[in-house]
């Protein structure tokens, strides 16, 4: 038996993979005269499957990042050599298109499918396009009140103004930092000595857009701003004019590039750019290879390209781990070159030369382009999480079960060994909160109760993952034998519609004029589901009409990313899992505002912190090469 059938049998394979393969294998033949290896087959099955488990190619030297199947691989040098000899698959230079009439593409040891090794070269070369743009001249003698009203501390180490200074003078810049590092308030004021720039210099104000990859996620990048800018207007020396020039609203990615019912394109590209001058994107470590790559692929030249995010979080649910390998190609962020430190000193004054100066061998075309905002996990006062994320985003098991168990933290409760919050003394405090949100007066103060407590697991499937422990909410707040779209039942959106503007990741809840969570179907008192939005705040559909979806009483973890919720309850597997991690782990516990509370043993636990939720990918690898120079990429053909 072959290795791609002994795959398939054993179910390691999905059937869209092994499709991929027997179709080249049925026209093997016509296509290249001459019998094809088995191991070339198979390599073409799992680049397939990689780009399901979030992959953006399969490493035939690390195959078990991929399975972990009981198998015997080929010997990775052979399979490579195999790989590169067959006509199926092309050898293109790195900043070259591949060529079209092969489906597969081996590049730098690792076999990718022709679209996203595209994707991936598109993406390097447009960040590195952007990067090497030249900005106008800031204007700093004029700035550098206003720059001292708004970060007091620039003078003494402030990365906050040194985000701020950075992004006046790069076309691209990279913010990370963990909850509550103050990336939208650092952006806030950025945004502000543009708008004051421009007024000094006499010019129409910038074109400002706010993005973030899900509609829940956009709406708390915009409230955070227009918190940030009611703020800034009680400042000396802040005009109000300026403050009104800042941006209210962020869209979704989808929404600002423009959607095309059924189709993978949008409305903006390369050739039809975005008409923005500033571009500002939250919640980074979500968005995806492809969209990434089309996103960059709409800026246009000139125009600042802002990414903020967390690279401890969780990669995105679809293929890549974009913010990663922009971070492990920009570096550390605390090196500067000469000139860099010479232009920020009216800034920051002596603050720059505490910077470790740039090394000069150092040619990544995205060195000094990066800066990394320290601790402070946003929190109440009754929760005191920052230790804890500390040890998690470290792997430190003993540490964080210490803490765990010595029950110090405000807010933080370990349930170990607690396998089922659904049962015992913890399932009526959870069904209380849920049963909340149908008592609420509207559908929009029903999704405000909604964000108030979640319970999150690491799995979908399963006895412990979240289809199951959505039915056994639901059974238990509306019977067995309960209309689908009971009063109160809150939705999750798992499928993009570009016709409805619901997105992959949008919460809704379902409501019924009378309120009754067991009312029947029919015209006169039917439930409608609500979702964010619109000039009211909420927007109603139909739910026949609604795309793909799910309950989100609970929900995975990757499902949570750009959320937050007053309260949370993460629930790990009874035994170790693949999908457990430090990252999973980490941006479970910083959803929570308020409350945490963590049910797990501890051999999952210290299985999870022991792994890394790691991504094939070379987009690193291209990104600090030197690349072909500042131009606009060649995009790859057929569709997206």
């Amino acid at each position: 038996m072959s290795l791609l059938d002994a795959l398939y049998r054993h179910g390691a394979l999905r059937v869209v993979d092994h499709a991929l393969a027997q179709s080249l294998r049925r026209l093997d033949p016509a296509h290249t005269g001459a019998d094809t290896p088995d191991s070339v087959f198979t390599g073409a099955a799992l680049a397939s499957l990689a780009i399901g488990h979030g992959h953006a190619a399969f490493d035939p030297a690390r195959p078990g990042l991929l399975l972990d199947h009981p198998v015997e691989w080929p010997d990775a040098r052979d399979w490579q050599a195999a790989l590169a000899a067959s006509a199926w698959v092309a050898t293109p230079g790195p900043d070259a298109p591949a060529d079209p009439g092969a489906p597969l593409v081996l590049e730098q040891g690792l076999l990718y499918l022709r679209r996203y090794r595209e994707y991936e070269r598109r993406l390097a070369a447009g960040l590195r396009r952007i990067a090497a743009q030249a900005l106008p001249t800031i204007d700093a003698p004029a700035l550098a009140p206003l720059f001292a009203t708004l970060f007091p501390d620039a003078r003494s180490g402030d990365r906050q103004a040194r985000a701020a200074a950075l992004a006046l003078l790069r076309p691209l810049l990279l913010v990370t930092g963990g909850p509550g590092t103050g990336k939208t308030t650092t952006i806030t004021r950025l945004l502000l000595l543009l708008l004051a720039q421009a007024r000094h210099a006499g010019s129409a104000p910038p074109r400002i857009a706010l993005a973030a990859p899900t509609g829940r996620a956009a709406e708390r990048m915009a409230e955070s701003l227009r918190a940030a800018s009611a703020a800034l207007r009680a400042l000396p020396g802040v005009e109000p004019a300026w403050c009104d020039g800042l941006p209210a609203e962020a869209r979704t990615l989808h929404r600002l590039l423009g959607t095309i019912p059924d189709s993978p394109r949008f409305r903006h590209h390369a050739d039809h750019p975005l008409p923005f001058d500033v571009v500002v994107v939250d919640e980074a470590s979500m968005v995806d290879l492809p969209l990434m790559c089309k996103l960059v692929d709409a800026v246009a030249d000139g125009t600042r390209l802002v990414l903020l995010g967390d690279r401890d979080q969780l990669p995105s649910v679809e293929a890549g781990d974009v913010l990663a390998a922009i971070v492990d190609a920009a570096g550390d962020g605390d090196s500067l070159s000469l000139e860099a430190a010479q232009a920020l000193a009216p800034f920051l004054g002596a603050a720059t030369a505490d910077a470790i100066p740039a090394d000069p061998a150092d040619s990544s075309p995205l060195a000094g382009h990066r800066v990394q905002l320290r601790r402070g996990y946003r929190q109440s006062d009754a929760l005191d999480l920052a230790p804890l994320a500390d040890a998690v985003r470290a792997g430190d098991a003993d540490t964080a079960l210490a803490l765990l168990r010595a029950g110090t933290l405000a807010g933080v409760h370990f349930h170990e060994d607690l396998h089922d919050p659904l049962a015992g003394a913890t399932r009526e405090p959870l069904l209380r909160a849920w049963r909340a949100i149908g008592a609420a007066a509207d559908p929009a103060a029903a999704l405000a109760q909604a964000a108030r407590v979640r319970l999150l697991t690491a799995l979908r499937d399963g006895p412990q993952g979240a289809a199951l422990l959505n039915a056994r909410i639901e059974e238990a707040l509306a019977g067995a034998h309960r209309n689908p779209y009971f009063h109160g039942r809150l939705l999750l959106v798992t499928q993009n519609s570009y016709r409805h503007g619901l997105f992959n990741g949008d919460i809704g809840v379902c409501w019924r004029p009378d309120g009754n969570p067991l009312g029947g179907r029919g015209d006169d008192g039917a439930a409608v589901a609500w979702f964010a939005g619109g000039a009211d705040g909420v927007r109603p559909f139909h739910p026949a009409s609604l795309p793909a979806h799910a309950g989100a009483f609970a929900m995975t973890v990757h499902k949570a990313q750009g959320s937050e919720f007053d309260s949370v309850w993460l629930q790990l597997p009874r035994a170790d899992a693949r999908s457990g991690s430090r990252e999973l782990l980490y941006t479970a516990l910083t959803r929570a505002r308020r409350e945490l509370h963590l049910c797990a043993s501890e051999p999952v636990l210290r299985a999870a912190l022991g792994r890394h939720a790691a991504r094939v990918s070379g987009l690193a690898a291209r990104l600090r090469a030197p690349g072909a120079g500042a131009g606009r990429t060649v995009p790859a053909p057929g569709p997206g």
